[in-house]
């Protein structure tokens, strides 16, 4: 069994990794930028607010936000290479004064306390090894009557395949996802009130479908450049189809859920 040190490394070192723009495309969340902006409206989102995007990737998130919905935007990610890329990229897009990025760990945000008026977490809350001290740290970030919204896989309270539980499964963000209902206990737990949720099972299956498609057109057109990038055709293959048989069955599923920090 792997220890949350090392599923947090090698979470880290793998959405820094080429091979997972080149599995995955532009998005690195079932929904896409739909789903966020599905996400944003729950949230309440309007201009001038702050919002903190917590395991924000490559910033895709982070500069929609800004663009759309005119607020300031605090990404945290544990990869420093992700980071970097993110400054890289927002800065190229003019977006440098409204979006800012901070290398940093979900369980020890280094972000100030009730700052912040909404927290999104997109498809990586299941990926946290200690999701209660995450849960508690969304909340000691934002300010009284803030919101918390997360996107997130969930599974049924049946087992998963064996090959679902790996520590690449983590990585691939199925093997600790937890039943929605669990989700919502532990955003309870830390003082958070939930407010909504809805499921989004179809994202799921889009995006397996979508990734199974991309890795086999890139076997016939770039195979050389999947290998150079370490991607292992076989095992993704294999995995998309696991994934996809346990969301056909109801194992696996997405939803949105959106809680909220009382006021005093």
């Amino acid at each position: 069994m792997s220890t949350p040190a090392e599923i947090k490394a090698c979470c880290a070192a793998s959405y820094g990794n080429d091979a997972v723009a080149l599995v995955l495309g532009e998005s690195y969340h079932p929904g896409g930028p739909a789903l966020t902006r599905r996400l944003a409206e729950r949230l309440r989102l309007r201009g001038g607010q702050r919002v903190a995007d917590i395991a924000s990737g490559p910033g895709a998130t982070a500069r929609l936000l800004a663009t759309d919905y005119d607020v300031a935007v605090d990404g945290v990610d544990l990869g420093e290479s992700t980071v970097e890329h993110a400054h890289a990229v927002t800065a190229e897009a003019g977006l440098a004064t409204k979006v800012r990025f901070h290398l940093g760990d979900a369980e020890r945000i280094p972000l100030p306390d009730n700052t912040f008026d909404a927290v999104l977490c997109e498809c990586a809350f299941c990926t946290f090894p200690d999701k209660a001290t995450a849960a508690a740290e969304f909340a000691r970030i934002l300010r009284p009557s803030g919101r918390v919204g997360i996107t997130d896989v969930t599974i049924a309270e049946s087992r998963l395949p064996e090959e679902l539980t790996t520590l690449a499964a983590w990585v691939a963000c199925i093997a600790d996802a937890r039943p929605l209902a669990e989700y919502a206990t532990i955003l309870e737990q830390a003082g958070l009130r939930v407010v909504h949720t809805e499921a989004h099972d179809p994202a799921i299956a889009r995006m397996i479908d979508e990734i199974d498609a991309r890795v086999r057109v890139l076997r016939m057109t770039a195979s050389a450049r999947l290998a150079e990038a370490g991607v292992d055709v076989d095992a993704v293959l294999r995995y998309a189809a696991l994934a996809k048989q346990a969301v056909a069955d109801g194992l696996i599923g997405y939803a949105l859920l959106v809680a909220e920090k009382p006021v005093p």
